[in-house]
């Protein structure tokens, strides 16, 4: 039975939650008003992961246990102070995307059933030169968490040899992701190219346990997804809930938590308390934005040694230099 809706105040704003009392989380218990009030609780520090960025609304309407559905199209009927920003897919299709820019925005896509947050690596004002790098650590089913922290040890490292200011969390699942703010003056393409490079150094440092293997068949251990920085791909941000059945939580770390980072301490339950006791990790992720330069070096010392693209994902047209996107095994048998 629907219960009548509420009104919870975000940042100063009002924040109409329909069906309140509708269970999101059938084992934890959790409801939606629970969910928007998680929100609202850590604002500030979840804003700063999507602020002024398009989102993909990936909507739970009826909770975790039913299969999401992805909305990239802002709603017709939104607030008015809901903006957005005009996006091209690979298609070279358009839309206009719902704009995150204060806390209230984020309490309204968790009303709409949004319960993790899945912005674009760009900001409204430049949509087609990415700001951000994402590194994601995805295990193979094979693979432990033990592995995963080793893999993103060993990214961090070659980060900061190159440079780079980083910054892990888990990923609310089985991996964690690194981001690091890059200066937008590079395209899609050239950030993917970056990420790959990065995936290809610690492959070569830990082979037996890290790979950037794209087809399934040929992986091992954590497979570093370097397709994450192509366009219209987009990671959970920092501090949002994942539909797992503790209402876990992607949380930010600092590096030397990751070493020992258990994921299942972090859920809507813990994190606003973290935030109080610790802060947050990413609260200097702004500060500098950094040129990526140092990763194309890499990738054209790649080149040199014979190392050319990768394969795509399958829904972008094919690339100059791509390599066949077939299974291997289906090519070894043609």
């Amino acid at each position: 039975m629907a219960t009548r809706p509420i009104m919870l105040d975000a940042g100063g704003r009002e924040v109409r939650v329909t069906n309140p009392d509708k269970v999101y989380f059938p084992e934890a218990g959790y409801t939606k008003a629970d969910l928007v009030r998680y929100y609202i609780e850590v604002g500030e520090a979840a804003l700063r992961g999507v602020r002024r960025r398009p989102v993909v609304l990936k909507r739970f309407v009826d909770g975790i246990g039913e299969k999401p559905f992805f909305q990239k199209r802002a709603p017709a009927k939104r607030p008015d102070w809901v903006h957005t920003a005009t996006i091209t897919y690979p298609s070279g299709r358009t839309a206009d995307m719902v704009v995150a820019d204060e806390v209230a925005d984020i309490a309204w896509m968790a009303n709409l059933g949004c319960v993790d947050l899945n912005p674009w690596p760009v900001r409204d004002d430049d949509v087609d030169h990415p700001d951000e790098l994402r590194v994601d650590l995805d295990p193979t089913p094979e693979a432990t968490f033990e592995d995963v922290r080793r893999v993103a040890l060993e990214c961090g490292q070659v980060l900061r040899e190159l440079g780079y200011r980083s910054y892990p969390k888990t990923s609310g699942s089985r991996g964690i992701h690194i981001n690091v703010r890059i200066e937008p003056r590079w395209g899609f393409t050239e950030m993917r190219r970056a990420a790959l490079a990065l995936a290809r150094e610690v492959e070569r440092r830990m082979p037996d346990l890290a790979t950037s293997a794209w087809w399934k068949e040929e992986r091992h251990g954590v497979f570093i997804d370097y397709n994450q920085n192509a366009r219209d791909r987009t990671v959970a941000a920092a501090y949002s809930v994942r539909a797992m059945p503790d209402a876990r939580v992607s949380c930010p770390l600092e590096w030397d938590e990751v070493a020992e980072v258990d994921p299942a301490a972090f859920t809507v339950a813990t994190v606003p308390q973290r935030l109080r006791d610790v802060g947050d990790p990413t609260a200097s992720i702004d500060e500098v934005a950094h040129s990526l330069e140092p990763l194309l070096d890499l990738v054209a010392a790649h080149e040199r040694e014979g190392q050319g693209d990768a394969p795509w994902p399958p829904n972008f047209p094919k690339q100059p230099g791509e390599p066949p996107r077939v299974q291997p095994s289906r090519r070894k048998q043609s």
